[in-house]
């Protein structure tokens, strides 16, 4: 009685658990071993610069519009079952293409269904974590989990039938997404709770909206500083196979990096559930910024693969802090209503934006700088972001403090009114 109890309770996390970890297969497939796909057809840096950034481009599109209808529809299985089907058939598609100009055409289709997944996959896991009085970490990091056993068992499964099965692997993983939705429970958008600050009930009493969003002079402060880190983080993202590549490093050492990096960040994401919220979140995306400013400095000085794996393994306190801060923050600062357009937005910045300018520009100074130029760039865009969080941090304490000054200095003077009365 019991056991059936539990599991009628909790079978809406556990499907979301296996959605999860298997969406996540897909991820390690379309950053990492694409851009080896696309050399395996003999396409240049500069080339396969350019493929990465399609997607970024047309997703800038594609994630507002899907997170937007699914606000407007109320429901999230459905649009995330759309984007998967329409993966399937794009990706068959591009399994028979070799010609570049076909590959960038069917890619921008690949990307437009791609791309929204994400962002809709977290807001469907706040929303039940929310109904089940959890974190939604709980769930997010089977993520990470799946991350890591794909990015291991993938490279091990390329080495033996080579690169160009990459599009084969991918429709797998994708047909297996695309069942896991059928035992999906979906969430309707006004799921969640009251809102969880005053900056949302600020925005609600506007009416709402992604112009509402958007106005927020914090909300902006916070984009800005996101697209500055993620410039690098992408940089890094696009070119780390290529990197491991030009060091001889097979197919299954690319693979050990991979799940470096994933693994790396799960204790993270354990350790900032439970106490994370005795920290403002201003500081500890400054602390992210920097340590990815010093990752990228270790990974421009690196000249062996062993050094690169080491180094993945600062993912944790560099994405793992940053990632569940930012989602916190961006909790804290959007109404629940607006949820899912608002981690698009954050996905539009983090992933879009970023990845076509550094898939675009990233290219051309890897191909012409280097590669540790690369990473010394890269490493610059993480510190100016590390100074934009410090600086809206101490900006938030000095107004605290000029408050707390000011209300003080009033109740003094009051008194000395009713004395001299």
């Amino acid at each position: 009685m019991e056991s059936g109890r539990t599991g009628g309770q909790y079978s809406d996390q556990n499907w979301l658990r296996s959605f999860m970890f298997t969406l996540y297969g897909t991820s390690v497939l379309v950053v990492s071993y694409f851009p080896l796909f696309y050399t395996h057809l003999g396409f240049s840096s500069p080339q396969v610069g350019l493929l990465y950034s399609l997607g970024p481009l047309i997703s800038i599109l594609s994630n507002l519009f899907w997170s937007m209808m699914s606000d407007r529809l109320g429901t999230i299985k459905k649009i995330m079952a759309i984007l998967l089907a329409g993966q399937l058939v794009t990706a068959i598609m591009l399994a028979k293409a070799t010609d570049f100009g076909m590959v960038m055409l069917i890619l921008t289709l690949f990307y437009f269904f791609y791309y929204p997944v994400f962002p809709l996959a977290d807001t469907m896991a706040i929303k039940i974590a929310q109904r089940h009085g959890r974190n939604f970490i709980a769930i997010r990091v089977f993520g990470s989990l799946g991350y890591s056993f794909f990015a291991l068992t993938i490279g091990y499964v390329l080495r033996a039938l080579g690169s160009s099965y990459s599009i084969g692997v991918c429709i797998v993983i994708v047909v297996a997404a695309l069942f896991i939705t059928l035992g999906l429970k979906d969430v309707k958008r006004t799921e969640g709770g009251p809102d969880n600050s005053k900056g949302s009930a600020k925005i609600s009493a506007k009416g709402g909206g992604l112009k509402e969003i958007l106005l927020q002079k914090e909300v902006l402060w916070f984009f800005s500083c996101v697209f500055v880190l993620a410039l690098g983080h992408r940089m890094n993202e696009a070119f780390l196979t290529l990197s491991l590549k030009s060091m001889n490093a097979g197919d299954e050492v690319i693979g050990w990096a991979l799940l470096a990096s994933a693994l790396s960040e799960i204790p993270i994401f354990f350790l900032l559930s439970k106490y994370g919220e005795r920290f403002k979140e201003l500081p500890l995306l400054a602390f992210a910024s920097l340590m990815y400013g010093l990752r990228f400095l270790f990974m421009s000085l690196a000249d062996v693969p062993g050094a690169i794996i080491a180094i993945q393994a600062m993912h944790s306190i560099s994405f793992g802090i940053f990632y569940v801060t930012a989602v916190r923050y961006i909790t804290r600062i959007i109404p629940d209503h607006l949820r899912a357009t608002g981690l698009a937005i954050f996905t539009v910045v983090w992933s879009s934006v970023s990845g076509l300018l550094s898939g675009t520009f990233g290219g051309l100074i890897y191909e012409d700088s280097g590669r540790s130029v690369f990473y010394l760039v890269a490493m610059g865009f993480s510190v100016l972001a590390f100074i934009g969080f410090l600086v809206k941090h101490l900006m938030d304490i000095g107004g605290s403090s000029s408050r707390y000054f000011k209300k003080k200095a009033l109740q003094k003077a009051a008194p000395a009114e009713k004395t001299s009365l």
